[in-house]
């Protein structure tokens, strides 16, 4: 098995104790840090579909980005060093009355692996913090909103609505969460769509190239 391989099979075991040995062992093998983060990015992949199909449950996905999460740390000086490697700012949160922060805080994870600087607003969103954010922020590239109940769309729903009428521009957004689909992502507005943290991850890239 590979070096590459090994960190591909701890990340989706969730092999927190010895992620971080195992990345630096991979470096030292001569892999880039671009080629081991997407070998970790494939895991969570894949973790992310064994979840919605049912295979896996919240406690394995959560070990799982906690293991990417310290191996990440292993490989973030080694992102930075390349100047290149900063795509942008990405503001991300969980919209109002939804309190869920498992998948938003795996979305974020991985957005940031892939070259983003984070800001999470957290949970239980109201739209206007998102609108102060992004004021706050006016190098944003993207925002990112996310809602786990049915019972939150409409939040998500009159969340971009208020971004798009405050007349800020210069950022994408995009929307996921286990309701959200494509059609509805069409029909509130937003510029894209991402199913899971992997595709997050890699919508957010094409967003901004």
């Amino acid at each position: 098995m590979s070096k590459l391989q090994e960190v591909n099979a701890a990340v989706a075991a969730g092999k927190t104790k010895v992620i971080a040995d195992l990345v630096q062992e991979a470096l030292d093998a001569g892999h880039s840090a671009q080629e081991i983060l997407d070998a970790m990015i494939e895991a969570m992949d894949v973790v992310g579909d064994k979840f919605s199909s049912g295979e896996i449950f919240v406690p394995e996905m959560l070990i799982a980005g906690k293991a990417m999460q310290k191996g990440v740390e292993v490989l973030k000086p080694h992102l930075a060093g390349d100047a290149s490697s900063k795509l942008g700012k990405c503001i991300i949160g969980t919209v109002a009355g939804d309190l869920h922060d498992i998948g938003k805080n795996l979305v974020a994870l991985m957005i940031e692996s892939v070259g983003f600087d984070m800001v999470d607003l957290g949970v239980d969103v109201p739209k206007e913090k998102f609108i102060e954010a992004i004021k706050a922020n006016p190098d944003v590239n993207v925002v990112a909103l996310s809602a786990l109940l049915t019972t939150t769309m409409p939040a998500m729903r009159d969340t971009v609505k208020a971004i798009r009428e405050s007349g800020l521009t210069g950022f994408k957004i995009i929307v996921g969460g286990a309701p959200i689909t494509q059609e509805f992502a069409d029909e509130i507005g937003a510029d894209a769509y991402a199913r899971d943290a992997g595709a997050a991850a890699v919508k957010v890239k094409e967003l901004v190239s």
